[in-house]
């Protein structure tokens, strides 16, 4: 094991051994940051306190974040109390802070879950509540595409403000390697970039497609309570 790496350790699941893997950053001083159980926080311990005495593995990536940032990223949630088990685990953490992607491949083996909401099938019944508008429920129609708006929102702000910060993050990468003189290092790290640029371009068209929808539904509204 060696600083900055992501590690893990097998734990009990109802009384089973071997169910599923226990994911923390290895700080190299003989400590690791992960989602401490039972408190369900992310916290510094022991390496003998996070593998309770089970042995521990290293998972390999071909591209990553350099220690450093790792670290840094790990630190920064220190204290947090947001776990769960299917969106943001122990093993999502571990992984976001070593690659900036937050993933769980133990859930995704046993639960497909749509990662992305498709804006454009909001149309279809947000106008079917428009067109329905005069001869049902107004305010009830409207409200309901109004909140179907906001829970695409909810989703697609927080994946667009990580992509913004996904893209700064190795833009830093970047200049650390060059600094380092490793152009291989910062090409790789320049490609992410672009990667979570691309990802932040679509997310934000998402997001303006909302806010159109949203004052076409405010506009019409007006105009049908006259």
């Amino acid at each position: 094991m060696a600083r900055g790496d992501q590690i893990y350790a097998y734990r009990e699941f109802w009384n089973m051994d071997g169910v599923y893997e226990h994911h923390g950053i290895d700080c190299g001083d003989g400590t690791a940051i992960h989602y401490r159980k039972p408190s369900e926080t992310i916290e510094r311990t022991s390496l003998e306190t996070f593998g309770r005495g089970q042995r521990i593995y290293i998972r390999s990536y071909p591209f990553r974040y350099i220690a450093d940032t790792t670290i840094r990223r790990a630190e920064s949630r220190l204290g947090e109390r947001k776990y769960n088990l299917l969106f943001n685990n122990c093993e999502h953490f571990a992984t976001w802070c070593i690659t900036g992607v937050s993933d769980s491949r133990q859930i995704r083996n046993f639960i497909p879950v749509l990662s992305q909401i498709n804006v454009d099938t909001l149309n279809e019944p947000i106008a079917q509540a428009l067109g329905e508008a005069r001869s049902q429920n107004l305010s009830g129609l409207l409200n309901g595409a109004l909140a179907d708006i906001k829970t695409a929102w909810d989703d697609i702000q927080p994946q667009y403000q990580d992509a913004l910060n996904e893209m700064k993050d190795w833009h830093r990468v970047a200049a650390e390697a060059m600094r380092r003189n490793r152009e291989d290092l910062a090409r790789s790290a320049l490609n992410r970039k672009l990667i979570y640029k691309q990802r932040a371009r679509e997310l934000e068209g998402d997001l303006k497609k909302l806010a159109t929808l949203t004052e076409d539904l405010v506009r019409n509204r007006s105009d049908l309570e006259i």
